[in-house]
C-alpha cells in the first residue's frame, strides 16, 4: 500500500521486505507506516567536537506530533501514542472456562451468554504471594514439539535463569511440526513485543524471527495488515491503532507509572531530535535542544525522566548513568532504532483525533481480526455495522485462523468472541494475578457480577450499569474481609480512594468494565458481559424468595406466623 509522508520536507520511505530490502509491503498492510527524514547517502558522518557543535534539527512530523501530545487530555494522549507508535502488547484472558466434555461443549457455543455460561472462577487466596517475574514467551502450546524453551529475559548467548530444555519425546515429530512451533513462538513474541533487538531482553527469540521472517511477514500482512521489517539487528512489527478509548498506555519501564501528556510530549521531542543525531551525543545538548523545542511551559523533570527511560528501554539510547552530572554524560544513539519507533504518520491528519481514526482504519475482516489478536474480548455491540456483519458471517472461521496462528483457544459467546491464552503469557496484565490490586479487582468484579447480573430471559445488552454506591460498599467489605488477613498493602488499606481508582482501572484495561458514554451525568461504570466468566456460576433455579429481584411481604401486624414470601419475578 502506498506509504504516507509525515509533513512537507520529509522523505518517502519505501515499504520493506522482511530482511529490510526495498520492496512492497503487501496490499493488506496498514497505512500507519511512518516516514521520517533520513540522512542522504552522501551526508557526512559527524564525530567528536564537530558533532557536539552541530545544531540538532528536529524532524517536522515528530515535532508536530509533540504539539498534539501537549494539547491532549490523558485519554487522548494514550490513544495518540497507540496510533503513532504502535508499541503496545497484546492482551488476552488466560484461564479457560470450565466446560463439560463432549463435542457440543459450551466454550464453542455461540448461543450461550457470558452472563450465564461456564466460568473460570477460582476462590480468592487469603494470602498474597510475592509477584512473579514478568511472563515470557516460552512455547506456543503444550505438546508442540521438543524445542528449547524461549525465555524473553535471557541475555544474548546465555540461558535464562530458569531456562530448561523441554523433555524430548520418545518418538520425534516430523520436521514440519518443529517448524510450526518455532513460527508460533516467533509470532507470539512479536505480538507481545513489537520491537525486538538482537541484544535486548528478548534476544533469545530474535533468531527464530529471522529464520522465519518471510513466512511471518506474509502471515501478519494477510491476517492483520501489519508490516514486519526484520533487519540484521532488530525486528519491528508495525501495529495499527486501536481507535479511541483503547485503554492502552505507555508506562515507565522501571516504576510502572503511566505516561502523562507531558511525558509523551518529551518522548516525541526526543525522537524528533534523535532520528538524525550523531552516534555520540552529549546529554546536555539533547536536553537544551528539547527545551528549545518544547511547546508551552518548560517540561516537568518527571516527564523528561520518563521519556528518557522509555528510550533507553527500547535501546534507542544507551545506558544513562544516574550518578554523573548532566554535562559529563555522553549518550550513545541508535538512529536506526529511533527511526523504527514511529509507526503512524500525522502528515495527512488534521489533528490528533483524525490521526487516531486514520491509524485504525481497515477493511472489516482485518479490523475485527486485529481486535481479536490484541484485546481480551470482541463484543459485537462495540463494532460498526460492517464489522459486525463480518463477525456474524465468520464467527467460527475468522477466530479459528488467528487461534491457529498464535496458539490460542477460541471462546464463543452470544455477545462476542474471546481468544484465550491458557499459558497466560500473551498478555501484559494478569487476572487472576498476585498482589493487592489484582486480588482486590478480581474479588470486586466477582461480587459486582453476583449483584447486577441479569436474570435468564431478562432483556439486556452486553453492558449493565453499576450503581456507584455499590462499588464503594463492595470494595469496603472486601478490604475489611481480606485486607489484613491477606497482607494487602497498607497504603491501599489506608487510602480506599486510591484502591478504588486503581482496581477499577485494572478492570477497565482488561475489558471487564467500561466507563459510561461521554456526556453521561453523573459519569459511572458499566459491567461488561465477559466479567461474568470470573464469577461463580449462577444459580439459575434459586429457592423461592431468594432471588435478586424477589420481595418479601411485610410482617403481619398481629402475632402469628410470617406471611408467605412473594413469588420471584420471572
Amino acid at each position: 500500500m502506498e506509504q504516507q509522508e509525515y509533513a512537507a520536507g520529509t522523505t518517502r520511505v519505501a515499504g520493506g521486505t522482511s530482511d529490510g530490502r526495498t520492496g512492497g509491503a503487501g496490499q493488506g498492510t496498514t497505512v500507519a507506516v511512518v516516514a521520517v527524514r533520513e540522512a542522504g547517502p552522501d551526508a557526512p558522518q559527524e564525530s567528536g567536537s564537530a558533532a557536539a557543535a552541530a545544531a540538532l534539527s528536529p524532524d517536522p512530523g515528530l515535532l508536530r506530533l509533540a504539539h498534539w501530545f501537549a494539547e491532549a487530555d490523558p485519554a487522548t494522549a494514550d490513544d495518540l501514542c497507540v496510533a503513532s507508535f504502535g508499541l503496545y502488547p497484546a492482551r488476552h484472558f488466560g484461564v479457560p472456562a470450565e466446560t463439560p466434555a463432549g463435542p457440543e461443549a459450551p466454550a464453542g457455543d455461540a448461543a450461550v451468554s457470558w452472563w450465564h455460561g461456564p466460568t473460570a472462577h477460582a476462590p480468592a487466596a487469603l494470602r498474597v504471594r510475592e509477584p512473579r517475574p514478568a511472563r515470557r514467551q516460552r512455547r506456543a502450546r503444550q505438546g508442540e514439539g521438543a524445542l528449547p524453551v524461549v525465555l524473553s529475559g535471557a541475555k544474548p548467548g546465555l540461558p535464562g535463569k530458569h531456562r530448561r530444555p523441554e523433555p524430548a519425546r520418545s518418538v520425534a515429530g516430523p520436521q514440519d511440526r518443529s517448524t510450526a512451533a518455532e513460527r508460533r513462538i516467533a509470532a507470539r513474541l512479536l505480538l507481545a513485543h513489537p520491537l525486538v533487538t538482537a541484544s535486548g531482553p528478548h534476544a533469545d527469540g530474535f533468531p527464530l524471527i529471522r529464520r522465519h521472517r518471510d513466512w511471518l511477514t506474509g502471515q501478519f500482512d494477510t491476517l492483520l495488515g501489519y508490516r514486519l521489517v526484520v533487519g540484521p539487528w532488530h525486528a519491528r512489527l508495525c501495529k495499527a491503532g486501536l481507535g479511541p478509548r483503547a485503554a492502552r498506555r505507555l508506562e515507565h519501564p522501571g516504576t510502572g507509572a503511566p505516561f502523562t501528556p507531558g511525558g509523551y510530549t518529551q518522548l516525541a521531542l526526543a525522537l524528533a531530535l534523535l532520528v538524525d543525531a550523531p552516534e555520540h551525543l552529549p546529554l546536555g545538548r539533547l536536553l537544551a535542544a528539547m527545551r528549545d523545542a518544547t511547546p508551552g511551559p518548560a517540561a516537568a523533570p518527571a516527564d523528561l525522566a520518563m521519556a528518557l527511560a522509555a528510550l533507553a528501554d527500547w535501546q534507542v539510547l544507551g545506558e544513562i548513568p544516574a550518578d554523573l552530572p548532566e554535562e559529563s554524560v555522553v549518550l550513545t544513539v541508535d538512529r536506526e532504532l529511533a527511526r523504527a519507533v514511529p509507526a503512524g504518520p500525522p502528515g495527512l491528519a488534521d489533528d490528533a483525533a483524525d490521526l487516531i481514526r486514520r491509524a485504525a482504519e481497515a477493511e472489516p475482516g482485518t479490523a475485527v481480526r486485529r481486535r481479536l489478536a490484541e484485546t481480551p474480548a470482541v463484543l459485537a455491540a462495540d463494532l460498526p455495522e460492517e464489522q459486525r456483519d463480518w463477525l456474524d458471517l465468520h464467527r467460527r472461521t475468522g477466530p479459528a485462523a488467528l487461534a491457529e496462528f498464535l496458539g490460542l483457544e477460541v471462546e464463543l459467546r452470544a455477545e462476542g468472541v474471546a481468544l484465550l491464552d491458557p499459558a497466560d503469557e500473551l498478555t501484559d496484565l494478569a487476572l487472576p494475578g498476585t498482589g493487592t490490586l489484582a486480588q482486590a479487582a478480581l474479588l470486586l468484579v466477582e461480587r459486582l457480577v453476583e449483584e447486577v447480573r441479569p436474570l435468564p430471559g431478562e432483556a439486556t445488552g452486553a453492558d449493565v450499569p453499576i450503581p456507584d454506591a455499590l462499588i464503594d460498599g463492595v470494595l469496603g467489605d472486601i478490604a475489611d474481609e481480606y485486607g489484613l488477613p491477606a497482607g494487602w498493602r497498607r497504603d491501599y488499606l489506608a487510602d480506599r480512594t486510591a484502591l478504588r481508582r486503581e482496581a477499577l482501572d485494572l478492570l477497565h484495561r482488561m475489558g471487564l468494565i467500561a466507563p459510561t458514554p461521554r456526556g453521561t451525568r453523573p459519569p459511572g461504570w458499566l459491567l461488561r458481559a465477559p466479567a461474568a466468566r470470573y464469577a461463580p456460576a449462577p444459580d439459575l433455579l434459586p429457592a423461592p424468595g431468594t432471588g435478586r429481584h424477589s420481595r418479601r411481604e411485610a410482617p403481619a401486624a398481629v402475632p402469628g406466623p410470617a406471611g408467605p414470601r412473594a413469588e420471584q419475578r420471572a
